[in-house]
């Protein structure tokens, strides 16, 4: 990551030492109706068209630009945005926005039971819907977005149900615009870990062990480490580690809680091997990895 994008975090560490997080960007008040939609320049120039790093723990989105441009933060990655292009974000990754002025387009807000509504269980569409993604726009996932807005904008007595319904069609459209190259169906591994991926996000703050998990799986570690090296490539624990730090590096770029609450919150109650297990899964240390994300 080169410095100019280092910089970029200096403004979004929060004082009170939590990532911010919203139902939409700026707002706690609950979500505000069956779907969400809203035109770029509704909000972000309010910003300065300049959107901070936070993340929705209820929701996913999906940005679409029409005309301008747009550097996105997804967690740690800096990506680009283009006329015609389309981003997908689900619940829980860290996103910001730095938009060209004038920048056009529209977001689009789906809580999560109208996703999960869409991609039941843990197949290959929630697998798809599972990581951000860009896609380049075309004429069908042009016209189910403008379905989509006219829609929102209208009343009647079968509008949410058709919200839902058109809600739920942009995300199939994007998940297949979005889908990597031959997508396949997955196979049982991938699902099983999917489901261990799942749980990890729901416990990992508690200390749940590799035990517990396999628990809550019915299978036991020495199986789910098998799944894991066949499904992702590396074992059950490695695959744990790898989820719970990449919490810790999000908290550790986005807030200045100290090193040590941070283990506490993941579940580490001893500091230094919480910082000892940091390093052995991204090659620093949780102050040298900080130190990165600060002027």
């Amino acid at each position: 990551m080169d410095g100019q994008g280092d910089r970029w975090y200096d403004p979004c560490m929060t004082a009170q030492n939590q990532i911010p997080e919203f139902d939409l960007f700026g707002e706690t008040g609950g979500f505000p109706d069956v779907v969400h939609c809203e035109a770029i320049r509704d909000r972000a120039p309010r910003y300065g068209w300049s959107i901070a790093p936070h993340r929705h723990g209820g929701m996913a989105q999906v940005f679409l630009i029409e005309a301008g441009a747009a550097r996105v933060l997804l967690d740690r990655e800096h990506r680009k945005m283009a006329e015609g292009q389309a981003l997908f974000v689900p619940a829980q990754v860290v996103h910001g926005f730095e938009f060209v002025d004038g920048t056009a387009g529209q977001v689009l807000s789906f809580p999560l039971p109208v996703l999960k509504a869409a991609a039941p269980g843990q197949g290959d569409l929630a697998r798809q819907l599972s990581r951000p993604f860009i896609v380049e726009t075309e004429p069908e996932l042009s016209g189910l977005v403008g379905s989509f807005v006219r829609r929102f904008g209208e009343s009647g007595l079968f509008r949410a149900p058709m919200l839902i319904a058109l809600a739920q069609a942009v995300l199939v459209r994007m998940a297949e615009l979005g889908g990597e190259g031959g997508a396949r169906p997955a196979t049982a591994a991938e699902r099983q870990v999917a489901r261990f991926e799942a749980l990890i996000a729901r416990h990992m703050s508690e200390g749940w062990k590799l035990a517990d998990y396999a628990s809550a799986l019915s299978v036991t570690p020495g199986h789910l480490g098998r799944l894991c090296r066949e499904a992702a490539g590396r074992g059950a624990g490695a695959h744990l580690d790898a989820a719970v730090m990449t919490e810790a590096c999000r908290l550790l770029a986005f807030t200045q809680l100290p090193v040590a609450d941070i283990g506490f919150r993941l579940g580490y109650q001893d500091p230094p091997y919480f910082s000892r297990r940091f390093r052995a899964v991204t090659g620093e240390t949780p102050t040298a990895y900080r130190a990165r994300f600060v002027s």
